[in-house]
């Protein structure tokens, strides 16, 4: 290696050191510990043979685990068996985020908008344009309908049920007029 770093950084002919610091190199080993890359966007592995709901959907796009090991880390924080006869179907925010933190991921509510009725909370549009975190993935609790929904956006992408777990522009996803409840920001656990 040294050889190598030699052969493209020469020492000057004046005898001194080059005058900048070369970073380390990474190999993929380093990044064993972690199993997957925490930057990355993870397209939706959905292995059950039947539909998953939203929030298994939204779990599975931030970890890159299936949708079946997402399940049953839900259904581990809600005391059921871990076989797959219980369909997650509907999620509380406590249970995404015990199911975040088997995966060693923190969420944190960053705004709430409940205390504003149903038609002066922002959209996922105009959320859109405030500044933001673009390397931290967050999860939007939306109304879709009658009933909740989570989206999970990343910069300028989006992931959800409605995309089938791809990773979509918001700008061409079905969710822009959609009413914000709550927002989370999902990152990384320092906790080891």
């Amino acid at each position: 290696m040294t050889e190598l770093l030699a052969r493209l950084f020469p020492t000057p002919s004046w005898g001194r050191d080059p005058p900048i610091s070369l970073p380390p190199v990474c190999l993929m080993d380093d990044l064993a510990p972690f199993g997957r890359c925490p930057t990355a966007t993870h397209e939706v592995s959905n292995d059950t043979g039947r539909v998953a709901f939203c929030g298994p959907y939204v779990l599975s796009a931030i970890t890159g685990y299936p949708i079946s090991k997402v399940e049953r880390a839900i259904n581990a924080y809600r005391e059921l068996p871990g076989d797959l006869k219980f369909a997650v179907k509907g999620t509380y925010a406590d249970e995404v985020e015990a199911a975040l933190a088997v995966y060693g991921y923190s969420m944190t509510l960053k705004e709430s908008f409940m205390h504003l009725e149903r038609k002066k909370r922002p959209s996922v549009w105009t959320w859109m344009q405030k500044p933001r975190n673009a390397w931290s993935h967050y999860i939007l609790a939306i109304h879709k309908g009658k009933e909740g929904h989570w989206i999970l956006i990343k910069g300028v992408k989006m992931c959800d049920t409605y995309t089938e777990g791809r990773w979509t522009f918001v700008c061409d996803g079905p969710h822009r007029g959609c009413k914000i409840m709550e927002v989370f920001e999902v990152k990384r656990s320092l906790e080891l």
